[in-house]
């Protein structure tokens, strides 16, 4: 097998961007097929932490693409922002990165509807990022949208955006009480970014069949995690795009058979950012331990997260709907000193057993995780880099999860650095991690 696919299997932020940047050496290409600045990939390395949000976690590796297809949304604003921040680091995207003309733009009126909506909600509210992400991908459904290729003609663009805001947007807005934009003060904007996004605009799909046809290794990174999939996440308290490894092909126009093997993400807690379910949650001294041990802040937009338990009935329903073949569990470390530690292993509704995560409806605030409890462990992690060196304790949790998840653990992130990290030499990412 040539080409493995890295998704989330939580709720977001279980740690893709340390694995992908891991792995991206061994690859050719390094492609993001969904989502947008919404995502925050970090990766320590050398004593520094970047964070992107838009570019794969493949740019600090020579010699690796980085692609941005066209399921994907680009913040103009915020990736240059974040060019800036790799120029700063020494690093040069021309010829590494390239984004797809067809990914569509999140403009300055997005994220201002963005921010409206979750404001007039009030206490309903989402809990979204508020960079504008649902009113983008909107866009893009009804036909109004602006793509990468289009900054080309910003007289275009500004012609596109006055007829969306005479068919309606434009009352959108004031209903919400966001700024109407006026169409040639947007077409000013577009000329500034093209400028300097030019370069790095071209035809994704075109170079990333070239490269699957030529044999060579490709990693599709995902961003959010499987339970905030559009279609089969904690709806509606979900992202805007399909973040499971189906959504792979769609998103880059490419046949589902060069998706050959799928790796889902875990933290070896649970945590979530926003609102919405989260069975297994601890609103009490353990989540705030978990949060300051793991340093649960978003990358993106430095919330606290909610953190709980381990969660082996979603863990099971994302293997399903990913088609995972193996888990990576990161945040491994921050479990030292916790004892017992507990797996949510079921739930009942109203005391009778629920069989599978899809089964719950909408009755999350009726439902009861049913615990199997472990033995901790007291010796730090952060230095082990071989299954066999792990405490008795870890061991046997480790092998709990994969048992109840019902695919093997193939690494364990125990820092977050990128060298902080155990690779089962047995495992999926066997051929990987020691070369093609």
């Amino acid at each position: 097998m040539n080409n493995l696919a890295v998704v989330g299997a939580q709720w977001g932020d279980e740690g893709k961007g340390k694995v992908v940047d891991l792995l991206a050496p061994r690859f050719s290409a390094v492609v993001r097929f969904q989502g947008g600045p919404n995502a925050g990939h970090t990766v320590v390395f050398g004593g520094r932490t970047h964070a992107l949000h838009h570019i794969p976690s493949g740019i600090f590796h020579d010699g690796v693409r980085c692609l941005v297809g066209a399921g994907a949304l680009v913040d103009p604003e915020r990736l240059i922002e974040e060019l800036d921040g790799l120029g700063e680091a020494g690093i040069d995207p021309v010829g590494r990165l390239l984004l797809s003309a067809k990914a569509h733009v999140i403009l300055p009126l997005h994220r201002a509807l963005d921010g409206a909506m979750e404001a007039r909600l009030g206490t309903s509210a989402i809990g979204t990022t508020r960079r504008g992400i649902g009113p983008a991908y909107a866009a893009k459904a009804q036909r109004w949208g602006v793509r990468l290729g289009d900054l080309a003609d910003g007289a275009r663009v500004a012609a596109e955006l006055d007829r969306a805001l005479a068919a309606g947007v434009a009352d959108w807005c004031r209903a919400l009480g966001a700024e109407v934009p006026e169409p040639e003060r947007v077409a000013e904007q577009v000329a500034v970014w093209w400028e300097r996004l030019e370069p790095l605009v071209g035809n994704v799909t075109r170079e990333l069949h070239e490269t699957l046809e030529a044999g060579r290794p490709v990693l599709f990174e995902g961003a959010q995690g499987a339970l905030l999939d559009v279609d089969h996440g904690t709806y509606p308290f979900v992202t805007s795009s399909s973040t499971v490894a189906g959504g792979i092909p769609a998103s880059l126009g490419i046949a589902p058979r060069a998706v050959e093997a799928v790796l889902g993400i875990v933290k070896a807690y649970a945590t979530r950012v926003g609102a919405g379910p989260f069975p297994t949650e601890d609103t009490g001294s353990l989540g705030d331990a978990l949060r300051e041990a793991g340093r649960e802040f978003g990358t993106t937009t430095g919330r606290p997260r909610r953190c709980g338990w381990f969660d082996a009935v979603a863990a099971r329903y994302a293997v399903r709907i990913n088609g995972l073949d193996a888990l990576a569990v990161t945040k491994f470390d921050v479990l030292s000193g916790i004892d017992p530690l507990r797996i949510a292993v079921g739930y009942a509704l109203d005391g009778d057993p629920v069989g599978d995560f899809s089964d719950v409806g909408d009755a999350w605030d009726r439902l009861e995780p049913i615990w199997e409890e472990l033995p901790g462990w007291s010796e730090p992690l952060t230095a082990v880099r071989r299954l066999e060196d792990l405490p008795a304790g870890a061991r046997r949790y480790l092998d709990r999860v994969a048992e109840l998840a019902g695919v093997p653990v193939a690494l364990v992130s125990v820092g977050p650095d990128r060298e902080q990290t155990i690779v089962d030499p047995r495992g999926l990412l066997s051929a990987w991690i020691a070369g093609r």
